[in-house]
């Protein structure tokens, strides 16, 4: 399987507003999202803001055998105790999930961007735990501490890439 990151352009921005749609949907069954009277998500809120920060929040594409297969939204902290890096949203495409993508995709971001990260998932999406958790665990050999916001009740994982 052919498999690629790619940095999305401002100009290529249209394929994460159309992916954006299928990530919102799956949402549906953990967060109180709804359409518009037209059948579409509303926009992501400060989408823009990925291409008009600089190098602070990036836009990364994932590509099976050239098609899109889903994407990443990293926001880039400077002076944060937590974490030099959040990985704000990441979605992967029905299709390509449970055939590594998702692995790979998480791997190649956390060789990209040296340093500490947090990843954090919505207390009701069970799989997305089970998912980082895995995934983390793997890539740092089990070396990751996991906090329960205690409002929330989300569940972040840390650790250094």
């Amino acid at each position: 399987m052919d498999m690629r990151l790619e940095r999305v352009p401002m100009e290529r921005r249209e394929v994460i507003d159309h992916l954006m749609q299928f990530y919102l949907y799956d949402f549906t069954q953990y967060l109180n999202i709804d359409v518009n009277t037209n059948g579409l998500f509303p926009a992501y809120p400060e989408l823009d803001s990925y291409w008009s920060s600089g190098d602070d929040k990036t836009v990364y594409l994932f590509k099976v055998s050239n098609r899109p297969a889903g994407f990443a939204l990293i926001d880039k902290y400077h002076n944060s105790a937590e974490s030099n890096y959040y990985m704000t949203e990441f979605f992967i495409m029905k299709k390509y999930r449970r055939g590594g993508v998702g692995t790979w995709a998480a791997h190649e971001l956390f060789r990209q961007f040296k340093g500490s990260w947090k990843v954090t998932q919505v207390k009701s999406n069970a799989p997305a735990q089970v998912f980082w958790q895995k995934v983390i665990r793997d890539y740092t050999d089990g070396q990751f501490r996991q906090i329960i916001h205690p409002e929330q009740g989300n569940l972040s994982q840390y650790f250094n890439s």
